[in-house]
């Protein structure tokens, strides 16, 4: 493959994943990544920090789309309420990402360390929401609870959903999720 061939960056996630599934994520190099993607190593970090960042790539998109459904939302509309429109925009997203999200989250259940960053991205995650809820006036402990219990139910549907075989179920399993934790939190 020629190095000017478009689309470096995806090409390099494209190779990244296909070696981090085939040889282990420890044993993969910068340098076989941009090989196999046709590249150089410089042009890998032109993309990307370091190899783990392959695999977190779309954090910054997942956190706009599901902050832009949180600012849609009716002006009415209560946290939670918020929130799951955000979530409409989340299973949007990944509606033809199922093949990738299910090996990206192999890869990571192999990991501690990358575990360890999907936790830290998820903590993000959940502090832009918590803003984006301030930021239409929801009380910062309310809005704590809603972030932290959105991305709880988006982390637990994203698992059942990479686990199955049917693409288009995760707003479903979302929805599942959503309705689980208003009945474990019913008084």
């Amino acid at each position: 493959m020629s190095r000017w061939e478009p689309d470096a960056e995806g090409r390099l996630g494209k190779a990244a994943i296909t070696l981090f599934a085939e040889q282990g994520y420890d044993e993969t190099t910068v340098a076989e990544i941009a090989e196999a993607a046709g590249l150089t190593k410089r042009t890998f970090f032109r993309y990307f920090s370091d190899k783990r960042e392959v695999l977190f790539n779309g954090s910054h998109e997942l956190a706009e789309r599901w902050i832009g459904g949180i600012e849609a939302a009716p002006e009415d509309a209560g946290p939670m309420a918020a929130v799951s429109v955000g979530l409409d925009e989340v299973a949007e997203l990944f509606a033809d990402r199922h093949a990738f999200a299910r090996l990206r989250s192999r890869i990571i259940a192999a990991n501690p360390e990358l575990q360890e960053r999907e936790l830290i991205k998820l903590q993000s995650l959940a502090g832009a929401i918590q803003a984006a809820l301030v930021d239409r006036g929801v009380s910062v402990n309310a809005a704590i609870l809603a972030s932290q219990a959105s991305v709880t139910v988006f982390h637990v549907a994203f698992a059942h959903w990479v686990e199955q075989d049917d693409p288009a179920a995760l707003r479903r399993l979302m929805d599942e999720s959503l309705e689980e934790l208003r009945s474990v939190t019913a008084a």
